[in-house]
């Protein structure tokens, strides 16, 4: 389809959009209902999932639960207290199917587990855990759960020194003293387990680390996918990372807990010393899958799908061969074959592979959306999924196996989207500087008309590896980019998954190099578009994207109008020494920069800080307090640094903000004042 075809078709599509009233307001945004989860009753009958709702007067959301009729396909709530209500399972018990989750229920609360019958919708209290749990997981036999549970191990100044009871201050011996948007409070996640009694009230957990200081889930952001119990529930298998070096290392490793045995962990990853993770038991007992990552330290290595067999102990790669990623396997009930998730050329799509044949065969339509595998029906024959994007945010659907053919169960949105201007998005390929092709996707206004002169967003994703496929920001949201009357460019450079290994690993030792060549290709080409004001092209991005922001305003002389950069990196030597987890910083730039001279040449090349005489664009600085990956003296630095060149720049500081904006009032205000900053110099 060529260019000026595409064109015409993008402006019959906007006027017959434009029939809408209303366009995407960030308050708006958050007046959106949320879709999660998504578990498929034992016999095949019912989907539970949640929904949550945000009240921005009230600055806090509420999660419900809701059941929806395989047979009818009508769906009703079955939870509406103001506590929400979380990690939801069925499970077959010695009284019935019921429906456990977990919840804060009462005033002062602590989160424990409860259950509820689906039918009567009664609802009884299943532990009563000292400090509350979390990451829930009823044993498939039914008769016993497993959950985590803060365990204090370290001691704080005043276990050390009681007669200083009003001592202010921590003793620290060693890294990881805090982690993205907290300090260490001295309690690690230990994985426990609990006997339901006959009235499906558990008896005291039993802890399966004692006297271990180290996490399960591994921190900051796995769940409940790091452990799992076999078919009969006579063992369990858990994640952890027990290292010295933690903050050096991605050795993660799966330990395997007997019911019947002395209660000692057998390690069955020895000798991988990448990440190992999300063991997920086969429904015959035989195998055991994970996932694994080859290369210590890469935090973005190729996640491989790996088989465990528990006969005989080996382990073989079933994903050999394949030049994509794998993400959140599942076993189909018949343990021959094995669902994931894998990025796609500006998508997420689900691809089975054969046990046997080891065939790979993709599941999803060809579609320009984002998929997620929730849950398999008993038979088999269709797959409960989660599907969005960039104009939609996630909703529930079945998926034919055999046929592709997709049916949607939820529409919780469908009201505000009917009477809404929608955006139109394009998919756009570009000549990079070394020949090769760089994918972008372009998002065009509702009300978008080629004959006009628009201004123009060039976005810079952050990771630096996180692909820019079809999903649903609430932060970096180009429908609404699109619905204040911007064109959004967003190119997958150099560094991004879903283009092969080669394309992903591109960018670790290369901050400043192929990568940004490759978003000022895309920009340059774009520039050339009758529709696109030259004069308005502004430079947006956070985390990596952030620091190329910084980057650009040193180096891509005067084609942007205005840049904002969110939690960027200014100064990568800096940013070293106050970051956390070093083995991202050790391998994506190689090292401490007093390593060698070779080091220190490589960040002088590409820190952004080295070119400030350079800088002239307006410079709107994003940062919170609570963000340690990328620490708030990098945002204070390229404010500081923006004011004295003389350049036109503000600073919008959140005290209790980390490396993401998450409260719904501080969101909105990130948006009212990262549109005005925008207007002001692009309108």
């Amino acid at each position: 389809m060529n260019r000026i075809w595409m064109r015409s078709l993008l402006v019959l599509l906007m006027a017959v959009s434009a029939m809408g009233q209303e366009t995407m307001t960030p308050e708006l945004l958050w007046q959106l209902k949320r879709v999660s989860g998504g578990r498929i009753s034992p016999d095949g009958d019912w989907i539970v999932y949640s929904v949550r709702r945000y009240e921005l007067a009230k600055n806090r959301g509420d999660s419900d639960l809701y059941l929806y009729n395989c047979s009818t396909g009508k769906t009703r709530q079955i939870t509406s207290e103001a506590s929400s209500e979380g990690a939801v399972q069925w499970a077959n018990t010695s009284r019935g199917v019921k429906l456990f989750f977990l919840s804060r229920r009462g005033k002062g609360a602590t989160t424990q587990a409860w259950c509820m019958d689906p039918q009567s919708l009664k609802i009884h209290q299943v532990t009563d855990e000292e400090g509350g749990i979390a990451n829930l997981k009823v044993a498939p036999t039914g008769k016993l759960i497993a959950f985590t549970k803060d365990v204090k191990l370290d001691r704080k100044v005043v276990d050390v020194y009681p007669d200083l009871p009003l001592a202010d201050a921590r003793i620290i011996d060693g890294l990881m003293y805090r982690h993205w948007d907290h300090w260490h409070d001295y309690k690690y996640s230990h994985l426990h387990v609990a006997v339901l009694g006959l009235d499906l009230k558990a008896k005291k957990g039993f802890d399966l680390m004692p006297g271990l200081k180290a996490d399960c889930p591994v921190p900051p952001f796995a769940g409940s996918e790091q452990f799992n119990w076999s078919p009969d529930a006579e063992e369990i298998t858990f994640t952890a990372k027990i290292v010295n070096n933690w903050a050096e290392s991605t050795d993660s490793d799966l330990y395997i807990v007997r019911r019947k045995g002395d209660g000692r962990r057998t390690c069955i990853t020895t000798g991988m010393d990448g990440y190992d993770n999300d063991p997920v038991y086969s429904p015959d007992g035989r195998y055991l899958a994970f996932h694994s990552m080859k290369r210590p330290g890469f935090e973005s290595d190729r996640n491989r799908l790996m088989i465990y067999d528990r006969k005989d102990g080996s382990i073989f790669d079933l994903s050999e061969g394949l030049d994509q990623m794998v993400h959140g396997a599942m076993w189909a009930p018949d343990s021959s074959r094995l669902y994931f998730m894998s990025e796609m050329r500006g998508t997420n799509q689900i691809y089975s592979l054969d046990l046997k044949t080891r065939a790979l065969t993709r599941m999803t339509p060809k579609s320009r959306r984002n998929w997620s595998l929730r849950d398999i029906m008993p038979d088999g024959r269709t797959l409960l999924v989660g599907v969005q994007d960039m104009i939609r945010p996630w909703e529930l659907g079945l998926l034919d196996v055999k046929t592709g053919r997709f049916k949607a169960i939820t529409d919780v949105n469908g009201e505000v989207y009917r009477k809404l201007q929608k955006p139109a998005v394009e998919e756009r390929w570009v000549r990079a500087t070394d020949g090769r092709n760089i994918h972008s996707w372009v998002i065009y206004p509702p009300n978008f008309d080629p004959r006009k002169k628009w201004p123009t967003l060039i976005y810079f994703q952050g990771g630096p590896q996180g692909q820019i496929g079809q999903w649903f920001s609430y932060r970096w949201n180009f429908h609404l980019m699109a619905a204040q009357g911007y064109v959004v460019v967003a190119p997958n450079r150099r560094g991004l998954p879903g283009f092969g290994r080669a394309w992903n690993d591109a960018i670790s030792g290369d901050w400043g190099g192929q990568a940004m060549q490759d978003i000022l290709s895309v920009t340059d080409d774009i520039m050339t578009e009758p529709y696109v004001d030259q004069k308005r092209i502004g430079g947006i991005g956070a985390s990596f994207g952030g620091f190329t922001a910084y980057w650009m305003m040193g180096h891509a002389q005067d084609r942007f109008a205005a840049m904002i950069a969110h939690a960027g990196v200014f100064n990568l030597e800096s940013m070293y020494g106050v970051t956390e987890e070093l083995f991202f910083v050790n391998w994506d730039l190689g090292g401490p920069y007093w390593r060698s001279r070779e080091l220190q040449k490589k960040y002088n090349r590409f820190s952004p800080h080295r070119a400030i005489a350079n800088w002239k664009t307006p410079l709107l600085v994003i940062h919170g307090e609570r963000d340690y990956r990328v620490p708030i003296g990098e945002g204070m630095q390229a404010f500081t640094a923006a004011q004295l060149q003389g350049v036109p720049s503000r600073f919008l500081y959140f005290p209790d903000e980390g490396h993401w904006i998450l409260s719904p009032q501080n969101g909105v205000l990130w948006h009212r004042i990262f549109f005005d900053w925008l207007d002001r110099f692009l309108k």
